[in-house]
């Protein structure tokens, strides 16, 4: 039986509900509906979530397997015993190294860098590239005054192709370029320091390539020396070209530079040992006067034959150079005027004028160079910068001391 009221809404004495609070209350019911729904991960968190799945997988597996070989372990068996440490001891291990290798991969590099370029820099040279032998003896430091004595008694030790300055004095020399120390400048009359600084520079281009040039010492035209020279000094370039060309006793090259005949000598290795100073002060005519004093010692070997044998030619050089305001001279800015030079030459055949030093080997007889006259003159060392050669009236042939 179903009792159905007849009475309409008001009619029971409860409150009429206005329809926007109902569409109000709709509204909010379904919001909250909508907000507490489940919602469809995205798919990054899909991802997310699969790959700690599939972590936590592997790492209970790693526990099973753990647990396994622990089982079958024997007892009176340490752990780690001739199995090397636990992998996670292992793997924290590495890592350390790899931090330690993250420090030390700069220095380490830069070190590896630079024995590349030097390898003589590694203890007992293994690589056998450094021409200083064992009992050498630290680099002399640079010369700053003139000498007061001769260097030490001869060494009796013999120069071979591995040790080409095996007792000689300049074996504690510096190498080539690098012994030509160019001093500060400093403003020089009306000359600024920039100036002299190029003075000073080009004159040191003057003396490699001259002395240390590659080409030069092969016989070959001395080109990076000559184009340090004024082409306004009178004379003076024609003079050089002249002696190339032609040379003979009154036009001589070895004055100026130091060449070998390619047919009968080469250099041994690819060091020159070098020692002097250059110094500078106030010239005549607003110029810089600078002076120069270098030995240069140059290992070789003769062509063919004996080609074992080594033996050294020492030629020192004693050079004046003015370099000269261009605002108040006619010269060429940034070139070198010779004003003086002079030579030494040990241990090279006397009276041969053909361009060329001819060192004297033991290998080769003396009728190798039929005019090469006998010494006459007295015995010198040509290692000796406390010698004076700018005064030496000796122009006879003599005979060196120690080579």
């Amino acid at each position: 039986m179903c009792f159905v009221s007849e009475k309409q809404p008001g009619e029971t004495g409860e409150p009429t509900v206005p329809d926007d609070v109902w569409e109000q209350f709709a509204r909010d019911s379904e919001r909250d509906i909508r907000d507490s729904a489940p919602k469809e991960p995205s798919a990054r968190a899909r991802m997310v979530t699969e790959r700690l799945r599939l972590q936590d997988a592997r790492e209970a597996e790693r526990a099973v397997r753990r647990a396994a070989r622990k089982e079958v372990r024997p007892a009176a068996q340490p752990e780690g015993w001739r199995t090397g440490p636990a992998w996670r001891e292992m793997d924290g291990r590495a890592a350390r190294r790899r931090r330690l290798w993250a420090i030390l991969g700069i220095p380490l590099a830069v070190a590896v860098a630079v024995v590349a370029m030097k390898p003589s820099l590694l203890p007992g040279d293994p690589f056998g590239t450094s021409a200083k032998s064992p009992s050498a003896g630290p680099t002399l430091p640079d010369e700053t005054a003139a000498p007061t004595a001769p260097p030490s008694a001869p060494d009796s030790r013999t120069p071979t192709r591995e040790h080409p300055f095996a007792g000689s004095p300049a074996e504690r020399w510096a190498d080539g370029a690098a012994a030509i120390v160019v001093p500060k400048a400093t403003p020089v009359g009306s000359l600024t320091k920039q100036q002299v600084a190029t003075a000073l520079r080009q004159t040191k281009n003057l003396l490699v390539g001259a002395n240390l040039d590659p080409a030069t010492l092969r016989g070959e035209r001395p080109e990076a020396a000559i184009a340090v020279l004024d082409p306004k000094q009178p004379r003076m370039v024609d003079e050089v070209n002249r002696r190339l060309r032609a040379p003979d006793k009154k036009h001589d090259p070895l004055g100026l530079f130091s060449r070998f005949d390619p047919h009968e000598a080469n250099l041994v290795g690819h060091v020159v040992k070098t020692r002097g100073r250059i110094t500078f002060k106030a010239g005549k005519d607003a110029s810089v006067a600078i002076h120069a004093d270098y030995t240069f010692v140059y290992p070789v070997s003769p062509v063919g034959g004996n080609s074992t044998e080594v033996t050294r030619t020492i030629v020192r050089r004693v050079l004046d150079v003015t370099f000269s305001d261009p605002r108040k001279f006619r010269v060429t800015p940034g070139k070198l005027l010779i004003r003086y030079y002079t030579e030494d030459i040990g241990n090279s055949a006397c009276d041969v004028y053909d361009g060329f030093l001819h060192p004297r080997f033991v290998s080769q007889s003396v009728s190798a160079t039929p005019t090469d006259a006998s010494p006459s003159g007295p015995t010198i060392d040509p290692y000796d910068r406390s010698r004076d050669i700018e005064r030496s009236d000796t122009t006879d042939c003599g005979t060196v001391s120690r080579v």
